[in-house]
């Protein structure tokens, strides 16, 4: 009976990593294909990259949005941190419900209202202060940021709440202050947690559609655009090299950052436990002087 159930489980397993993964694997297979039709497979070809490299608009576009993300994932991982360590650790502060609801309103209301909702703020403020003049890519990483520190509290808030506080305040009874606690202590126990955001943010804001649709201008078309524009009027063969290329930059980022990650988090880890042990044996070592 157990046998059945597991051969079941595992049946049901990798049913949905084919529903997940095929669609993907097809799209990179048909990347090869010399046909101009996306679905027929006529021979093996480098035709779409070709094509794919010399096109301007789309790299134009695509160097735009990763200038984008860039920008939107390092802010919302400096901003999304300190937000989700502060919810993580003070528990009752003047204004903390307000805090809370701002840096999660995002996850909750519609992109389409975060959009109109920005797009009327830049355009007072252009019309009070005289900046920003017009929409652009700076307008779109405010947009983003906006967007993506949410998921950065919350990965780092849900992060922050599982650490054990000895190692913390061990630092603290040995003379360091908060700040350096944090650096040096909190920051490493946390580093996953904060790659994870940053990554989080960085996808976003490439995939972002609705919000780049609002806050984009002339001359600042970004690749989710010209792809969506392009798709309108019919699938076009270098999409699918498009898609690969990007598949395989993304999955060889995510295999360098985790790995980095890891062996940073783990080196912090133990770099933590023996601060801690030197902080008890100096206690121990204290107490038997004063006895």
């Amino acid at each position: 009976m157990r046998n059945a159930t597991d051969k079941a489980s595992t049946a049901v397993l990798a049913l949905g990593f084919l529903f997940l993964y095929l669609p993907i694997a097809s799209v990179v297979f048909y990347s090869f294909n010399d046909s101009r039709l996306v679905s027929v497979w006529s021979h093996f070809s480098f035709r779409w990259y070709t094509a794919l490299a010399s096109d301007d608009e789309l790299i134009n576009a695509a160097t735009l949005s990763l200038k984008i993300a860039l920008l939107t994932a390092c802010a919302s991982t400096f901003v999304g941190t300190w937000a989700g360590f502060i919810l993580a650790r003070f528990n009752r502060f003047q204004g903390r419900t307000l805090f809370s609801l701002m840096i999660n309103a995002p996850l909750v209301i519609p992109e389409v209202i975060t959009g109109i909702s920005l797009l009327l703020l830049f355009v007072a403020m252009e019309q009070v202060f005289g900046w920003p003049r017009g929409r652009g890519w700076l307008t779109m990483a405010i947009g983003h940021t906006v967007l993506c520190v949410s998921y950065v509290a919350i990965v780092v808030q849900s992060r922050v709440k599982e650490l054990d506080k000895a190692t913390e305040e061990a630092a603290l009874d040995l003379g360091a202050g908060p700040l350096r606690v944090f650096f040096y202590i909190t920051l490493p126990l946390i580093s996953q947690a904060v790659g994870s955001g940053w990554l989080l943010s960085f996808t976003i804001s490439v995939d972002d559609l609705i919000l780049s649709a609002f806050l984009s201008g002339p001359g600042s078309t970004t690749l989710p655009l010209v792809v969506f524009s392009r798709v309108r009027l019919g699938m076009n063969p270098e999409m699918n090299a498009l898609a690969a290329v990007i598949i395989a930059v993304v999955t060889l980022g995510v295999f360098v950052l985790n790995r980095s990650v890891r062996n940073r988090g783990e080196s912090a880890r133990q770099i933590a436990a023996q601060n801690h042990q030197k902080s008890i044996t100096g206690l121990q070592d204290y107490g038997a002087t004063n006895v």
